[in-house]
């Protein structure tokens, strides 16, 4: 964890901020370079995601990018490595841990590519940002360019993003919102991947706004 972290998590302060504050509080979970979470830190610094606050970044590794963006800008983070844990149980309780010091509104996994098993007082607050129309191109193994090459030897005339709830299956919960654009032909895996990240960069800061403000019933 980075020190700016620590001492937050030390004093408590982070907590009683976000109450005083009334913003509404989300974790950003990642495993990679962060460009997700820098979508989210740009939106909030210019008002495009009013009212939110990022109170505290999990990163499952401490040498990519990501990190380096959450400290940046001045973030908490976290480091949870699963090599460092005996089990997905352990690993788990950490991550969970963390979210209880922190006691965010919501939980965004935004290029984590981690299993994390939800406890049950975690239930309909995790949302998780997927690069495929769900539940076409899910499951274990189904992450960045994995996804867009199943894709292009699907066949499939159209492609996506999805934002779900998290329950403790592989991109198995309730669908809150998707996103979509087609296949072209001569598409790479990069090219796609560059299609529907332009979709996400819109579909996960509207899927937080519209969950802010109680337009979408929490999953379970």
């Amino acid at each position: 964890m980075s020190r700016r972290g620590r001492d937050r998590r030390r004093d408590g302060g982070e907590g009683r901020e976000g109450e005083r504050s009334g913003l509404f509080r989300i974790a950003v979970l990642i495993s990679g370079g962060g460009s997700t979470l820098q979508n989210l830190i740009d939106r909030i610094r210019d008002g495009r995601l009013a009212g939110v606050e990022i109170c505290v970044v999990i990163s499952s590794r401490s040498d990519v990018a990501g990190v380096a963006r959450a400290e940046a800008a001045g973030l908490p983070v976290d480091v949870i490595r699963v090599k460092d844990h005996p089990d997905a149980q352990r690993f788990s309780d950490h991550v969970t841990l963390t979210l209880d010091v922190f006691m965010p509104d919501l939980v965004v996994q935004a290029g984590w590519l981690c299993y994390w098993i939800v406890p049950p007082r975690w239930m309909g607050k995790v949302i998780n940002l997927h690069p495929a129309l769900l539940p076409k191109f899910g499951g274990k193994g189904m992450y960045g360019h994995h996804v867009h090459e199943a894709v292009l030897a699907a066949g499939d005339r159209e492609t996506g993003a999805t934002v779900h709830w998290v329950d403790n299956e592989y991109d198995h919960g309730a669908v809150i919102a998707q996103a979509r654009c087609p296949v072209q032909s001569g598409d790479t895996a990069e090219a796609l991947a560059e299609r529907v990240q332009a979709l996400e960069r819109e579909l996960l800061p509207r899927t937080i706004l519209a969950i802010r403000r109680g337009e979408v019933k929490r999953g379970k």
